[in-house]
């Protein structure tokens, strides 16, 4: 007798971590185009300090950085069970995506804009000093939308390269300290591998979208490139009770033989 395929537990699992890690890899790409203060954001004063000659830093982020922790995350989750040829899978399809994302952005940004369009933000119904602050907050709809999504090309290029190396990297991380360690220790294998994967990811974006791209210093990349890993250091650290709960709830799902079998398949592949 044929079984539907999506009847398995495990697949309907890899479906939707997978969509989940795909969801969250093309947002962070999107929205990463917005710069973030981190400490204003929580109410405090910038903390200006200094590295590598570079003064004033703070903790000034793309908004990106929200959602590729939980890339990580996921990305340890689909290690753990479904080995190195499932996160390869969906890096590879990731990144494919990413490069259609942005391709279809880039028609968007090209295509003519209806004429009511650049003005519809500005509504009749508004006061004069309304529509005149919004005139000069957002003067052109059209314009915007091509400044917000009309990232660099060496950007698009760094974030796509370093989301590749840092996976590699993490998976790579991650089966040779499980090998070691064996089902347990989950949070050394899992935190550990983003550690590493995230700082090389860390300075390989900012190397080729800045360094090449932009003529940054080297020492302005290095200084950026700390401030940027200490946040996701910390963001790591405070992720594992998150992973812990994923992983309960998924023995929980599939059943503690499943989930066994799964594992030691995923380690021996």
């Amino acid at each position: 007798m044929q079984h539907n395929v999506l009847e398995n537990k495990a697949t309907r699992l890899f479906i939707m971590l997978g969509g989940f890690f795909v969801a969250n890899a093309i947002l962070a790409e999107l929205i990463g185009v917005k710069i973030f203060s981190l400490e204003r954001s929580v109410d405090i004063a910038p903390l200006n300090f200094s590295l590598f000659g570079i003064s004033e830093l703070s903790f000034n982020l793309t908004t990106g950085v929200l959602l590729w922790p939980f890339v990580f995350v996921l990305t340890d989750l689909i290690n753990e069970y479904y080995g190195k040829r499932g996160v390869r899978l969906l890096s590879y399809l990731t990144a494919g995506l990413i490069v259609y994302a942005f391709a279809m952005v880039f028609v968007g940004i090209h295509l003519a804009p209806a004429d009511f369009w650049p003005q519809s933000h500005i509504s009749p119904d508004l006061t004069p000093n309304e529509q005149a602050l919004l005139r000069s907050q957002v003067g052109d709809y059209d314009a915007a939308f091509r400044l917000v999504f009309g990232q660099g090309l060496w950007i698009i290029l760094g974030s796509l390269v370093a989301f590749l190396v840092g996976q590699i990297i993490d998976i790579s991380v991650f089966q040779r300290v499980k090998k070691i360690t064996g089902e347990g220790m989950i949070w050394l294998r899992a935190t550990g591998s983003t550690l590493v994967s995230q700082f090389i990811d860390s300075f390989v974006v900012l190397f080729i979208a800045f360094y090449i791209g932009a003529d940054w210093s080297l020492q302005l990349v290095l200084a950026i490139g700390v401030v940027n890993y200490i946040y996701k250091f910390l963001m790591a650290v405070l992720m594992t009770p998150l992973l812990y709960a994923v992983h309960f709830l998924i023995e929980s799902y599939l059943g503690s033989d499943t989930a066994s079998a799964m594992k030691h398949k995923a380690l021996q592949n």
